[in-house]
C-alpha cells in the first residue's frame, strides 16, 4: 500500500502517460508464465498503482518461470514441492518419535566429526529436513513453511526456476560447508532449517525492499529487525555457531540476488564490483554510430516488468535503476508523440 500521496500521484501520472502512448502503438499479446499479458497490464497499472494487492500472485519477470505441474487449475511450482517435502519429513519425524526410534535422526543431522571421520556426506543435506515435534518446534516449523510458501514463490517467479533451485541449493549447502571447515578446530552440529528459510525471506526483501507487510512495515525493515533479534539472541547465549549459520545464509541470499541485478542499487556494492573487474590498459575510442530507432516491441519489453511491479506493489517498490529506466522510457515515448 502506498502511503505517500505524492508517490501515488506520480505513479498514476506515469501509468497514464504509458496508457496514452500505448493507445497508438500496435497491440501485442504473448504468453508468459501461463498467463496472457497485453496492454491491459498497463491499464491495471493506472487503476491500481496506489494500492498493494494483498493476495500475492507474483510478478513474473523471468522467462524461465513455468509451473512444474498442475493440480486441476492450480499451478505447482518448485516452492510448493519443497513445502510438501518438508511437511512430509515433519510427519515422518513425528512418527519416528512416536515409535521410540528417535535415535535414527542422529544419522541425519549435520555433525562435522562424522563428516571428517566417517565421510557421511549426506548429512550436508539431510540436516535441514529434520523437524522434531518438541515443545513449540512445530509452531516455528509452521511459520517457516508459511514464509517459504509466500515469499519463496515470489522469489521463484522473479528470478526463474533454475536460478531459484541454485539459490535454494546454495542456502542449503553453504552453512554446513562452513561448519565443516570450522570442524577442523572444534566439533559443530546443526539440525534445523530456520536460517535457510529466513534467508529466502531476505532474498524477497532484497528484490522488493519497499513492499509493506504486516503492520505496514517495509520488507527491508522486517528483515533487519528479525536478523537483529536472531543476532542478539545468539550473542547473549554465546552461540557462535548459530550466529555464523545465520549470517552466512543472509549474506548468501543477499549477494545472490545482487549478482543477478535484481536487488536495490548500492553505491558501495557497485564500487566493489568495479574494483574486482578487469581494468583496461588502453583507452579505446569507439566509433560513433547512429542510434537505432526503438521498435514498439522494445518499448513493451523494457517497461512491462516495471509496470507489473507498480501495479502489484506500487511505485515505492521500484529500485533506483528501475525509476531511471521508467523516466527514460517516458521521455522517449513523449518525444515520439510530439
Amino acid at each position: 500500500m502506498i502511503t505517500n500521496k505524492h508517490e501515488s500521484e506520480e505513479a498514476s501520472k506515469l501509468a497514464g502517460i504509458f496508457v496514452r502512448v500505448h493507445s497508438w502503438l500496435p497491440r501485442r499479446r504473448h504468453c508468459e508464465g501461463g498467463f496472457i499479458r497485453d496492454w491491459s497490464v498497463v491499464s491495471l497499472a493506472q487503476t491500481q498503482s496506489a494500492a498493494l494487492i494483498e493476495s500475492m500472485f507474483g510478478v513474473t519477470t523471468s522467462d524461465d518461470y513455468r509451473p512444474v505441474a498442475w493440480m486441476g487449475r492450480y499451478p505447482v511450482d518448485v516452492t510448493t514441492i519443497l513445502v510438501g517435502v518438508h511437511i512430509v519429513c515433519a510427519i515422518l519425524t513425528a512418527l519416528v518419535f512416536a515409535t521410540g526410534h528417535s535415535g535414527v535422526l542422529n544419522y541425519l543431522m549435520f555433525d562435522s566429526a562424522q563428516i571428517w571421520s566417517g565421510a557421511q556426506v549426506w548429512r550436508l543435506i539431510t540436516y535441514a529436513f529434520i523437524h522434531p515435534p518438541l515443545g513449540s518446534a512445530l509452531l516455528w516449523f509452521a511459520i517457516e513453511m508459511y514464509m517459504l510458501f509466500v515469499f519463496g514463490r515470489e522469489v521463484e517467479r522473479f528470478i526463474g526456476q533454475r536460478a531459484y533451485i541454485v539459490l535454494y541449493s546454495t542456502l542449503l549447502l553453504l552453512p554446513p560447508v562452513v561448519l565443516t571447515v570450522w570442524g577442523l578446530w572444534t566439533r559443530t552440529a546443526i539440525a534445523t532449517s530456520g536460517a535457510l528459510h529466513f534467508a529466502m525471506f531476505v532474498a524477497f526483501a532484497t528484490i522488493y525492499p519497499n513492499v509493506e507487510l504486516f503492520m505496514r512495515i517495509m520488507a527491508k525493515w522486517a528483515a533487519l529487525i528479525l536478523a537483529a533479534i536472531g543476532t542478539l539472541s545468539a550473542l547473549a547465549a554465546q552461540d557462535w555457531q548459530t550466529l555464523v549459520v545465520l549470517w552466512t545464509s543472509i549474506g548468501a541470499a543477499f549477494i545472490f540476488v545482487e549478482l543477478r541485478g535484481a536487488g536495490p542499487e548500492l553505491a558501495w556494492w557497485s564500487s566493489f564490483k568495479a574494483r574486482l573487474g578487469p581494468k583496461p590498459k588502453f583507452h579505446v575510442v569507439q566509433n560513433i554510430r547512429p542510434r537505432r530507432v526503438v521498435d514498439p516491441d522494445d518499448v513493451y519489453a523494457s517497461i512491462d516488468p516495471i509496470l507489473d511491479k507498480i501495479s502489484k506493489f506500487g511505485i515505492g517498490s521500484l529500485t533506483a535503476n528501475e525509476r531511471r529506466q521508467l523516466d527514460r522510457e517516458r521521455e522517449r515515448l513523449l518525444k515520439k508523440t510530439e
